[in-house]
């Protein structure tokens, strides 16, 4: 989600950093990135091998269904997504 941090939504002070060196999120930031991955996962995309429209939010389960077919040997290959 870089572009939250190129649109200037979520900023440095957002994040502190602890004694043993972890860094932490606030919640204020916490819930803008998390708004932002709701929204971005309702985002509609073409499946380049099935072809069907779908959310980007379904890719995970999507790909996991082409892994299974091909571990069942109903696909000869794998088909991965790569994002352009």
């Amino acid at each position: 989600m870089l572009s939250l941090i190129n649109l200037r939504k979520i900023r440095p002070d957002g994040f502190t950093k602890s004694e043993s060196g972890a860094i932490l999120m606030d919640d204020a930031t916490r819930k803008t990135v998390i708004k932002a991955w709701q929204e971005r996962k309702q985002d509609v995309l073409t499946h380049p091998f099935t072809g069907e429209k779908m959310a980007i939010g379904l890719l995970p389960h999507i790909q996991a269904r082409l892994l299974a077919r091909h571990i069942r040997g109903d696909l000869a290959e794998y088909p991965p997504f790569v994002w352009k």
